[in-house]
């Protein structure tokens, strides 16, 4: 029974309109047209702006007789500012994100295919920095500074190079849209190119950023950027494909799951349980959001997740707490096997599609769950007291499925083993063929449709990718984050929702770095252990709780030479019986023993991907199907097409296009002031 995940909760809200690749009705059907007059009026402006100038710079030479310079300049600038605030006001944004905790630096954003538009409002009457950084940190980071200066708003590109100094950019890609300010605030808003293919910046994609945010009481100054002291931070989201955090409707009946006064643990790592029981409803209910109560030392709480337990419990159970998998916890934990939720560190509430929720009132519903909560204590802190949980929304306007949970990936075990040393070594946890073959086939022939996905692994985890196949041929990937960060873990909306048929299979796909260790890494429930694992939301519910594979051991002990180990097993790490340098030492003490470089490391990585691997096919509670425990050959099949590489623009036309504008507004403002 796998624990996992948590830490700094982020506040990211959907502020209306349509995001990017939504199913069903929440589908954006702009038509070409519209898209195409939204990107003419964005290029007129452009000119507009390089005619204005052209012009200021032509009218110092040139008499006009009666006829003010200023007013000119002053009619030409107002036009121009109009059609910038117009557009603004006409197309608002679709998210936002409190970037601090005081709710002092606040950022909006919409974006399309090839461009995003951001909003900054910081509690500044000074200069506002933003950047997009590789790690969170100010090296080699892509980074703006703007603000308001005697009533002119101005916006720079810098980039910060390997050793923090800071440069202006050659290429200015950012582009200023409009800013403003009064006596507290300060806003700017500005767009530019998810790809702008410059070296000294970061693209954008789909994948977890991390931005580096700050601002100043000042102004900048021709001396270039002054420090910013202890205004500043940093927030990793996804700006491309944001969780979904639509708000429930007002008076939505709620309870809570929630511990009280956990005492945290002098330790490392400790997983705590309580049990809790549904509330009592007469008729069904959906669930249609749940979100964190954190209530204790922040970055505590690394994950929680909600299991369904055995129906046949008892209230004498309720409310039992103890520390989980220890010998000493009450048997009924036993029974909870069944994952219904998981929030991680990072993640804001989860707020199910309007069609979706989770049943609760039926015979098949949970009625006694397990609230397991990891903490994580690297420092070992003393007298913590946590009183974290859940809060869900529940309400009886019944939607039209029933959600479910399916946890893939690698099956949490020892088996499951890091080599140190390693900058980029890949482990894969599959969910077979033959799982979905007999679960779907006698569950759900028409399939089911996946509609959100939770990456999740550790503090090694570098880059997490749920790969979906059918028959031998891959198919987009339900999820993926080439940029994962251990502290940002919330559910993707997974758009449009993907159907999952019989036969079908899925790869869970973890990337670690294990460079900077001198051990092996092992699976396991510690943050400095590993996992590799996705939590796939997904309807109609079926009977499917998990569906993961580990590469059988043999093969990896003969890697490092062991030829026998002691039978019958009796200890757990089990002993190795020979060689004899490795005779009546655990098979873990064994794998740290061996001299690991990193061309062993690299050959250990590719025989693993090719072990015969072990099927977990569950069932909801403690039932499995019968391809559970099945040893398999894992699948070779053929990879789709590679993303497609993006493509720097030839923008010479445009150029021309550009200067043929100005001639011709040139053309005709000497002819109009001819006849004044």
């Amino acid at each position: 029974m796998p624990p996992h995940i948590t830490g700094t909760q982020h506040q990211v809200r959907r502020l209306g309109g349509r995001k990017r690749g939504s199913p069903g009705l929440d589908q954006d059907h702009s038509s070409p047209t519209q898209t195409n007059t939204r990107a003419v009026g964005h290029k007129a402006a452009l000119w507009l702006e390089s005619f204005v100038l052209f012009v200021s710079l032509f009218l110092k030479r040139v008499r006009l007789g009666n006829m003010s310079v200023k007013k000119v300049l002053g009619s030409l600038v107002f036009f121009t500012s109009a059609l910038w605030a117009a557009g603004a006001r006409a197309s608002g944004f679709d998210h936002a994100a409190v970037l601090d905790a005081s709710g002092k630096y606040v950022i909006k954003w919409r974006f399309d295919e090839t461009t995003i538009t951001l909003e900054i409002e910081a509690e500044t009457t000074g200069s506002v920095g933003f950047g997009i950084s590789p790690n969170g940190a100010m090296a080699s980071s892509d980074l703006l500074i703007g603000g308001v200066a005697r009533g002119e708003p101005y916006l720079r590109d810098y980039f910060v190079d390997q050793n923090r100094g800071v440069h202006e950019d050659p290429v200015q890609s950012y582009r200023l849209l409009y800013g403003r300010e009064n006596r507290t605030h300060t806003v700017l808003g500005f767009s530019r190119q998810l790809q702008t293919c410059d070296p000294n910046d970061r693209a954008i994609t789909d994948s977890t950023v991390r931005v580096i945010w700050a601002y100043h009481d000042e102004d900048l100054g021709p001396s270039g950027p002054a420090y910013h002291g202890a205004n500043r931070g940093r927030k990793s989201l996804r700006l491309l494909n944001p969780a979904t955090n639509t708000a429930v409707p007002s008076g939505t009946a709620t309870f809570d799951l929630r511990n009280v006064n956990v005492p945290v643990p002098h330790k490392d790592t400790t997983y705590w349980c309580r049990m809790f029981k549904m509330p009592e409803v007469h008729t069904k209910h959906h669930i249609i959001r749940i979100e964190p109560l954190l209530q204790g030392q922040p970055g505590v709480v690394h994950h929680m997740l909600l299991y369904q337990c055995s129906s046949e419990l008892s209230d004498g159970e309720l409310h039992a707490s103890h520390e989980c998998f220890h010998p000493n916890m009450p048997d009924s934990f036993l029974t909870c096997e069944t994952v219904i939720f998981a929030w991680a560190i990072g993640g804001d509430g989860y707020t199910y599609p309007p069609h979706v929720g989770m049943s609760i009132g039926t015979a098949a519903d949970p009625v006694y769950v397990l609230l397991e909560v990891h903490y994580d204590n690297p420092a070992l802190h003393t007298g913590l007291l946590d009183s974290s949980g859940l809060r869900l929304y529940y309400t009886p306007r019944l939607r039209s499925y029933d959600a479910g949970v399916m946890e893939t990936g690698v099956w949490v075990s020892l088996y499951h083993m890091l080599p140190p040393g390693m900058q980029n070594y890949v482990t894969e946890g599959h969910c077979t063929q033959e799982c979905l073959q007999e679960s779907l086939d006698t569950e759900m022939p028409s399939g089911v449709r996946v509609f959100a996905v939770l990456l999740h692994a550790h503090l090694a985890g570098r880059a997490v990718r749920t790969r979906h196949f059918r028959g031998v041929v891959e198919l987009p990937p339900l999820a993926s984050d080439d940029n994962f960060d251990f502290n940002f873990q919330e559910f993707q909306p997974v758009g449009p929702e993907r159907l999952l048929l019989p036969g079908d299979s899925l790869i869970t796909e973890c990337t670690y770095n294990t460079k900077a260790r001198e051990n092996m890494t092992w699976g396991g429930l510690s943050t400095r252990d590993e996992m590799c694992l996705s939590y796939l939301l997904y309807y109609p519910r079926v009977n499917l709780a998990r569906c993961e594979s580990l590469p059988e051991i043999n093969g990896q002990l003969k890697f490092i030479g062991v030829k026998q180990i002691q039978s019958p097993l009796t200890t757990w790490p089990f002993m190795i019986k020979s060689p004899k340098r490795y005779s009546n030492l655990s098979f873990t003490e064994a794998m740290d023993r061996f001299r690991w470089t990193k061309k062993r490391g690299k050959a250990f990585n590719e025989l693993v991907l090719t072990l015969p691997i072990n099927v977990r096919c569950s069932k909801t509670g403690q039932e499995e199907w019968s391809i559970q425990g099945v040893i398999v050959t894992p699948p070779k099949p053929k990879s789709g097409a590679p993303p497609t590489a993006a493509v720097c623009p030839d923008t010479s036309g445009s150029h021309h296009q550009g200067a043929l504008f100005v001639i011709i507004m040139l053309v005709l403002l000497v002819y109009a002031l001819w006849w004044l």
